[in-house]
């Protein structure tokens, strides 16, 4: 099974939230029905931009160099170039 790396973006807040996950759409909903405190005050988030690995260790480390980055225009650039949502 595959992995992802994968950023949502809540337009009620104006925040990105970058994740790690092998159920993508799953999370999504997940992250809508107001699992977890972060999660809840940006309902609706939308899946920008996600990335697959075939091992969780390279999806997780993929996340954190994203999210070391603390750069919300780096975020806007990968989204930018980012091919839509998954089937």
């Amino acid at each position: 099974m595959k992995w992802y790396t994968y950023i949502l973006y809540s337009k009620s807040i104006d925040k990105f939230y970058t994740g790690h996950t092998q159920i993508l759409l799953q999370r999504l909903d997940r992250h809508n029905s107001g699992w977890g405190k972060f999660s809840s005050r940006g309902i609706p988030w939308e899946l920008v931009y996600f990335e697959e690995f075939e091992e969780k260790n390279t999806a997780i480390k993929r996340e954190n160099e994203i999210k070391r980055k603390k750069s919300r225009r780096y975020i806007e650039e990968l989204v930018s170039k980012a091919g839509g949502r998954p089937d």
